[in-house]
């Protein structure tokens, strides 16, 4: 069912011509007596109930000249007028109504429930709020960029919706002998979160928590103990690029500036690289770049394009033992690896045979090698080397060998290949 509306036997009202001046009655106010000859009231006037509560109330007109009667109202909620078998005489001048079983507001400002006179015309009105108390917050985070602020955000309840207006207040205090102070700029980065901007004191801890008020009653986090050097966090790192390692099919560049952060509060960082294939959503992370600004990753497939992220943590700030809080990703880089110009399978290559020399106990410890190497992404400068100084002597072991058997007389080369068939 709906929320703000009662029982089933009320969706089957007949509905009026739109009032416009409903919509603003739970913001402006509901008329009152003195605003004409005849007025009513409406009592209980602007109720909090819960959901799946009821609600008895009652119109009662007031004017020294004959006017209207109990017998001409009737009753409109949200603008949709009420079935006249939940409304009942209980004299000439009083109109009761009884809901049942109702659901929770469908406007944050209360629902309008208005009490009309025969042709139409309203004479009182009230705001009737149906909803929950709000729920204890939990999920508490926060972040700093500068050590000197502080960004939080929290999640406001297990359900969340409580069908009425809920106020959120960040608390915090200096953890011993601080006073309560009240965060004031709040949805930053979100609907539940707020920045403290300024003035906040480097190594001692805060208490911070959320309370969650609205008119059915409050609710209060647990308190999240934190030090402003614990929590600190940067920018994504600027100016990422990847290119192409040479002719390298399988590998790609990465390179990128550090935050400014980093050199402003001397911060030390560590870095995570993560990389997808353009068609893909799946990806791939790196962990171990730890301080570098740049990186090789291999084992990729030749003539793709590649999605890179590269994020931040720092740590070690003035001493603190504790590693930060990762960035967020950066901007998504783009870069494709070159196209193979080795033929594929059935294109014209022969694999080696088991009796030539290249699958010797050498060359296949070599190949187990690179491929393990391939399969990694790699990011260490001794790696570089070592990959690279394997692939150097393998190219010129290769070549050496062709040369050998280019030198080999006719008569031994095909000795060697053993007689025709």
């Amino acid at each position: 069912m709906p929320a703000g509306r009662p029982g089933p036997a009320a969706q089957s009202a007949r509905r009026p011509p739109p009032l416009l001046p409903l919509l603003l009655l739970c913001v402006l106010g509901a008329p009152r007596p003195g605003s004409g000859a005849h007025t009513a009231v409406i009592s209980p006037q602007d109720p909090t109930l819960l959901i799946g509560s009821s609600l008895q109330a009652t119109c009662s007109v007031h004017g020294d000249q004959p006017g209207p009667t109990a017998e001409g109202l009737y009753w409109t909620l949200n603008g949709r007028r009420l079935p006249p078998e939940l409304s009942r005489v209980l004299n000439t001048s009083t109109l009761a109504l009884a809901l049942a079983n109702l659901n929770g507001s469908r406007q944050q400002s209360g629902d309008n429930l208005v009490c009309h006179a025969r042709d139409g015309s309203i004479l009182a009105g009230s705001c009737l709020y149906v909803g929950l108390p709000p729920e204890k917050p939990f999920n508490i985070s926060c972040w700093s960029k500068n050590m000197k602020d502080l960004t939080c955000r929290w999640t406001p309840g297990a359900h969340g919706e409580t069908f009425l207006h809920t106020n959120y207040s960040l608390k915090y205090k200096l953890r011993w002998y601080g006073q309560d102070n009240t965060c004031e700029e709040y949805h930053t980065v979100g609907p539940h979160s707020c920045h403290i901007p300024k003035d906040l004191a480097l190594f001692t801890p805060y208490e911070i928590w959320v309370e969650a008020t609205n008119r059915l009653g409050s609710a209060r986090s647990d308190v999240l103990t934190l030090d402003i050097l614990d929590v600190v966090t940067t920018d994504p790192p600027p100016d990422v690029h990847v290119s192409r390692v040479g002719g390298l099919e399988d590998q790609l560049s990465v390179r990128w500036v550090s935050p400014p952060a980093l050199k402003d509060f001397l911060f030390q960082a560590k870095y995570q690289i993560r990389y997808r294939v353009e068609d893909s959503v799946d990806w791939k992370v790196v962990d171990d770049v730890s301080n570098q600004t740049s990186c090789r990753l291999a084992g990729l497939k030749p003539g793709t394009v590649y999605f890179v992220q590269v994020r931040c943590n720092p740590f070690g700030i003035y001493g603190s033992k504790k590693a930060g809080i990762w960035s967020e990703w950066s901007h998504p880089t783009a870069a494709s690896t070159p196209r193979s110009e080795r033929p594929g399978p059935g294109g014209g290559a022969c694999e080696p045979r088991g009796g030539e020399p290249s699958s010797g106990p050498v060359r296949r410890e070599l190949k187990q090698f690179l491929g393990w190497l391939k399969k990694h992404a790699y990011c260490s400068n001794l790696s570089f080397r070592l990959y690279d100084q394997w692939r150097a002597w393998m190219q010129k072991s290769h070549k050496t060998r062709n040369q050998d058997e280019g030198i080999l007389p006719s008569g031994r080369r095909g000795a060697a290949r053993g007689p025709a068939r």
